[in-house]
């Protein structure tokens, strides 16, 4: 393995510490940058899911209508508990915080790269996971696609809350029992259980020949409750905006609205989370320099598949930089070893990630009754949601897509 060879990470998210853990599985040089001053859980609770629908308009409710294949089993993690698996295997010595990125330079050898402190770094290749907001971002689409760097407001919003499990029963019942989207005009729910992390102990008695305690995690209930937006989205560098508590409720004034939900309502912080994501990505590198997670395919939360996708491009791309990292070739080859394997890793997830963030806008015009087929028809939308529509998601050959990749870096001809 070539010893100058070094890959630098920016961004501590789902993608990058999935890119780390890799890459320090396979012993290729890395260190990792994050802006925080500590690995945050600030985000999304990652959850796969099977789900039953139910639409709550000036009619009854339509129905229990599964989401999900008979061989699909869900799971759901809290984030921060997530985070801490995932950092308990990445070196601390690889990691540096309070690191900002401010500017990329791309030699012809090696990329020097720019910190907001000052400090000025050099790399073999960067892999960009800084968010929806993203640096590097800029730096691959701004020379030849400068429309595409900004996230694309979805024209939506959503209040969040996490509560204890007691609170949403209160209001909910059974309701709570599995994830559930619910669907309305200009508003929309989603509701799935997670697990809090902590244990507790079970208070009922064990039979003598089990005399130990058992212990099982607490659960907690996430909600998102959405509304479309005419306005617009009106803060250039923010994706949070804090309103007054009125103007929250009213979001969920008058008819056709079950009162449940303003229940749940009423517990939200009033923060409204507006909905970002990245339509079009002509591309997910440039030189040395890759994409990967929310950097290259920021997606609207609907499908619950955006960390997955950048799960599969750390995957990939780990595999891709480990045989570029194994290459004996002369420098003056490096250059075009390292373009040929980040032109196979493009061509491989970049069709695959932008499916499903476009399917994901799809799910969201349905949730508000706005699909320029379905409308408001539930007999219309539902099949759309079932029939194998997300086999492709969910049982898809990732090792396939690690063996393309590499075929295609060894015969770019061929790609």
């Amino acid at each position: 393995m070539n010893s100058d060879f070094h890959v630098t990470i920016v961004g501590a998210g789902i993608g990058g510490l999935a890119l780390a853990m890799a890459l320090h599985k396979k012993c290729v040089p890395f260190t990792l940058y994050e802006d925080a001053k500590e690995f945050s859980a600030v985000g999304y609770v990652l959850i796969t899911m099977s789900l039953t629908y139910a639409s709550c308009k000036d009619q009854a409710w339509y129905g229990k209508s599964a989401w999900g294949h008979p061989d699909f089993e869900r799971k759901s993690a809290h984030r921060k508990t997530l985070l801490d698996i995932m950092t308990s295997f990445i070196p601390r010595q690889n990691v540096k915080f309070n690191k900002r990125l401010v500017n990329i330079e791309q030699l012809p050898t090696k990329l020097v790269l720019t910190f907001a402190d000052g400090e000025v770094e050099e790399a073999s290749i960067l892999a960009g996971a800084d968010g929806i907001k993203s640096t590097v971002r800029e730096h691959v689409l701004k020379p030849q696609f400068p429309d595409q760097v900004a996230p694309v407001y979805a024209d939506a919003y959503c209040y969040r809350a996490v509560v204890p499990m007691a609170d949403a029963e209160a209001i909910l019942g059974d309701l709570t029992d599995v994830a559930k989207f619910y669907f309305g005009h200009k508003r929309c729910a989603v509701t799935y259980r997670i697990s809090e992390g902590k244990v507790s102990q079970d208070p009922y008695p064990r039979p003598k020949k089990y005399p130990h305690t058992y212990r099982f995690l607490l659960q907690e209930f996430n909600y998102l409750l959405c509304v479309t937006d005419e306005q617009g989205w009106d803060l250039d560098n923010a994706v949070t905006e804090k309103v007054s508590h009125e103007a929250m409720m009213a979001d969920f004034e008058g008819p056709g609205v079950d009162d449940r939900f303003r229940q749940l309502l009423a517990k939200a912080n009033p923060i409204r989370w507006g909905f970002f994501h990245h339509l079009r990505t002509s591309t997910y590198y440039r030189g040395r320099v890759a994409l990967l997670g929310d950097s290259a395919h920021a997606s609207l939360p609907f499908q619950a598949a955006g960390a997955a996708q950048g799960v599969e491009d750390a995957l990939v791309l780990s595999n891709i930089l480990s045989e570029i990292a194994k290459s004996s070739r002369q420098e003056a080859d490096s250059d075009a070893d390292i373009v040929a394997g980040l032109s196979a890793y493009d061509s491989v997830r970049r069709p695959r990630a932008q499916k499903q963030l476009e399917q994901a806008a799809e799910v969201a015009r349905m949730l508000f009754f706005q699909h320029e087929e379905a409308g408001d028809d539930m007999s219309k939308i539902l099949p759309r949601l079932q029939q194998g529509r997300f086999d492709w998601l969910w049982f898809h050959d990732v090792q396939g897509d690690v063996d393309k990749a590499l075929s295609r870096m060894q015969k770019p001809d061929l790609a």
